[in-house]
């Protein structure tokens, strides 16, 4: 029994209301923790045990929600070798036609190739090129190899190639409907006669419904069937309505509203055209992303260099990547030196030397010198891939706000069919009432004509109605925005795992940092030397580093990275001895004997340094480890360590402040280093000398005054994440602990924690945008239409256009600066 969490893909999903549906059919399926419709991606997210139900049953409660589960079909090329005849190809080709999961497969003996299309699920490449192999023919490479980006850009491109041809099909039939209708209704001329204008209508807007209109009206009579509504039931109702008028006309005093029909499935076909042209935009971080991959790898076969399809790279193969080149996978540098262009994966413009024995990440760009790397992690399990899949998973999560909007969307259909019903029904009944405003309002708006006869008064309010209303702007305004911001955040290296931390942490009002490795730099580093008169800087360096390179302490490794980065020479070590507690006693080369440590070492073997007190006393108030030097019974300097700040952690502190958070320093050590390091980066409150297993019951009491985010290392501050309302786990590269947070940060700079706040504000902004225009225009227009004062072609443009604005203005997220204000400058 596992917890599984699976994607499925879902076509025919038109609105707000199909993913509804769709989400409440998998939601009472036996085995299913949480399942969440995504209209945007059109792609359901399912949580569920794998002992109750499998993948495959729930794609089969999908499709017997009148909803598609497309089987993926994926092409490829492959060049064969060892074929000499016509039979060759035919053999093989009808060994891959009788292989489980191959649709389809050719042979072409002149160009040596074999195009082979199957399902991915089913079966794979190296399936496949096994098959081959084992009818004694070779597979000499893969041809085709098309990325995940532009498979999902073809796909993409389809769809709006299909829509863009039916909006223009239901136009070239509708230009000539508008065009013979204004005459009629500007100066009520019907031309040449009344008998020919509505057999006119009648005929050029049939094709218009039946059409380019037969999918909507398919996906309504799939719904309908299946016991749901959703907008195409809207719209094929009030086409319809509108169509029917046409042919009574000939023989009742009604007016003939089939081009009217026409008129409006052709908005309908526009709006969804835009519509999808606008999702897109909205789902380019993820392609962007996929963009970046790799295609091929140059590897190293029996010490020959040989380039294979990336899905060819196994662990353990080692990659030889030239200046300019892409790292195809994640691995480890084993031979070369280069610095490596990262902002792909950090934002950071600046390259990163690499060298021997340290990771790199796959798809970053290698700039100057030729690298050997030994790949580590493959396929779904590199950095970009769980980047990508991390960035999937935000896009498919909700807000907390976005449930009263799914709320409203299950009843919003129902609900206007029922209004519009209402409004037929109040139209016949009480004429003159509902009439009254129509007669005050046509002399402001040209459409409404009091002068029709009650049917066609009735009709023309129903019709108005049932195309009015737009739950594809309620089930849109969130998932957008959340689309737009999750890529954002991707591309700025923040990485946004959970939407509800988007909601919560634009409430978050005291913001908690670890110290070490997160406000510091997790290194000590020499920061003072300090040399008496006859002693200089770089001998009391040399000295201590002469020493301390027998000594294993991590303070030891800054005192000897610092002689290395000044070229000093090291004197030869002949004795050494750790005195426990206090430092370090050792003979050089020369018979010096030289020592490094604190006060008790130099008290203890009578040596004078009461002239470096003051300047001993003032480092240790700095939150300094001060160590003094000396020579042959002789002090000689000092030299003082610190774990030092990283570069930007004054600036972000200060704009954090700014932003109106309280921020605070949670840390395991003594209150005099943290109040020291609290004083230089400007944190507000210090909690320190607080053990690991303390640091829970810490955020626990700062959660009894409001929200709070942590900011963590993500490995060791794991339960106070987890406790914080939004956890915020900070790393460095391949080393992030990816589910430690509800949002990682790819590079260990605060400034990036600015980012966060300013992209969960500015976010969850634009979601309050969305959700009040939609539920505005609903709200108003509705009401509108029912009372006859909205033409049904103006209601659908009103509709269209509602849908389009919210996704719209979704985009526009992208144009909002979240650099920190230091940092906007700087290009």
């Amino acid at each position: 029994m596992t917890q599984q969490k699976k994607q499925i893909k879902i076509s025919g999903m038109h609105c707000a209301a199909c993913a509804k549906t769709i989400e409440k059919a998998l939601s009472k399926a036996e085995g299913v923790k949480k399942a969440r419709v995504n209209l945007t991606t059109e792609t359901a997210y399912v949580e569920y045990d794998d002992e109750y139900t499998t993948k495959q049953k729930l794609k089969d409660i999908i499709r017997n929600t009148g909803y598609d589960v497309p089987e993926e079909l994926k092409t490829i090329t492959l060049k064969i070798g060892g074929m000499t005849c016509a039979s060759c190809a035919q053999i093989i080709a009808k060994t891959l036609r009788k292989t489980e999961g191959v649709k389809d497969a050719n042979v072409n003996l002149a160009t040596e190739k074999a195009t082979v299309s199957f399902y991915p699920t089913k079966t794979s490449y190296a399936k496949i090129k096994k098959t081959i192999e084992a009818t004694g023919y070779q597979v000499l490479r893969r041809e085709d190899k098309k990325t995940r980006f532009e498979e999902e850009a073809i796909k993409e491109q389809q769809t709006l190639t299909a829509a863009k041809k039916k909006a223009l099909i239901a136009w070239a039939l509708t230009i000539p409907i508008v065009s013979w209708m204004l005459p009629d209704m500007l100066f009520g001329v019907t031309w040449p006669n009344s008998t020919v204008f509505n057999l006119g209508m009648i005929a050029l807007a049939a094709p218009v419904l039946f059409y380019p209109g037969w999918t909507t009206y398919k996906s309504a009579a799939k719904a309908i069937w299946h016991r749901n509504a959703n907008m195409d039931v809207l719209i094929m109702l009030g086409t319809l309505a509108s169509f029917l008028t046409g042919p009574p006309s000939f023989f009742a005093p009604i007016a003939n509203y089939a081009g009217v029909g026409a008129m409006i499935m052709s908005f309908h076909l526009t709006g969804r055209y835009i519509e999808a042209k606008a999702k897109g935009r909205a789902s380019q971080a993820i392609r962007r992303l996929l963009e970046l991959e790799a295609k091929t790898a140059r590897i190293l076969r029996d010490s020959e260099e040989v380039e294979v399809p990336i899905d060819e790279v196994e662990e353990g193969d080692l990659m030889i990547v030239r200046p300019g080149e892409k790292i195809p996978t994640d691995g480890v540098v084993v031979e070369g030196e280069s610095g490596v262009d990262e902002s792909m994966a950090t934002g950071e413009s600046m390259p990163v030397q690499k060298k021997h024995g340290e990771n790199v990440i796959g798809a970053t760009i290698n700039q100057r010198g030729l690298l050997k790397v030994k790949a580590t992690k493959v396929g779904e399990d590199t950095f970009l891939s769980q980047v990508i899949k991390m960035v999937e998973e935000a896009q498919g999560s909700k807000v907390p706000i976005q449930e009263f909007a799914d709320r409203v969307t299950s009843y919003f259909v129902p609900t206007v069919l029922t209004l519009a019903l209402l409004t037929l029904v109040l139209w016949l009944a009480f004429p003159t009432t509902m009439g009254s405003v129509g007669v005050w309002a046509s002399q402001l708006l040209p459409w409404v004509d009091p002068t029709l006869g009650v049917v066609s008064l009735a009709i023309f309010a129903t019709v108005a109605t049932l195309v009015i209303a737009c739950p594809c702007a309620l089930g849109l305004a969130t998932p957008t925005v959340l689309m737009v911001g999750s890529g954002m955040g991707a591309e700025n290296g923040v990485l946004i795992r959970r939407g509800e931390a988007i909601q919560t942490l634009k409430d978050v009002k005291v913001m908690v940092f670890d110290k070490t490795g997160t406000i510091t730099k997790g290194q000590p580093e020499v920061t003072d030397t300090i040399a008496t008169e006859r002693f200089s800087e770089k001998e009391v360096v040399r000295l201590a580093a002469s020493v301390e390179k027998g000594s294993e302490h991590p303070l030891a490794e800054a005192i000897i990275r610092k002689a290395e980065d000044e070229g000093l020479k090291l004197y030869k070590l002949k004795r050494f001895e750790a005195v426990t507690g206090r430092g370090i006693k050792a003979e050089i080369e020369g018979q010096s004997t030289v020592l490094v440590g604190n006060r008790k070492l130099m008290d203890e073997t009578k040596i004078d340094y009461s002239d470096l007190e003051p300047e001993l006393k003032r480092l240790e108030d700095e939150a300094k480890t001060a160590m003094l030097v000396a020579k042959n019974n002789k002090c000689v300097g000092v030299v003082a360590e610190a774990d030092t700040l990283k570069e930007d952690s004054v600036e972000a502190i200060a704009e954090l402040e700014k932003l109106g958070l309280q921020t605070t320093m949670l840390t395991g050590d003594n209150r005099r280093t943290a109040e020291a390091i609290a004083r230089k980066v400007g944190i507000s409150k210090v909690l320190a000398e607080v053990l690991p297993d303390k640091k829970v019951a810490e955020i626990r009491r700062l959660q009894e005054v409001g929200l709070v985010a942590m900011v963590g290392d993500g490995i060791n501050d794991a339960p106070a994440l987890t406790q914080a309302n939004v956890g915020i786990a900070i790393g460095t590269g391949t080393d992030i602990a990816i589910e430690a947070g509800d949002i990682v940060l790819i590079r260990g700079n605060l400034s990036d924690v600015v980012k966060t706040v300013k992209l969960s504000r500015a976010t969850f902004r634009k979601i309050k945008q969305n959700l009040f225009w939609a539920f505005f225009y609903n709200m108003l227009m509705i009401p509108f239409a029912m009372l006859g004062l909205a033409h049904p072609v103006i209601a659908e443009i009103a509709m269209a256009t509602s849908s389009v604005t919210v996704v719209t203005n979704a985009n526009l997220l992208r144009r909002i600066n979240i650099r920190p204000d230091y940092q906007k400058e700087v290009k």
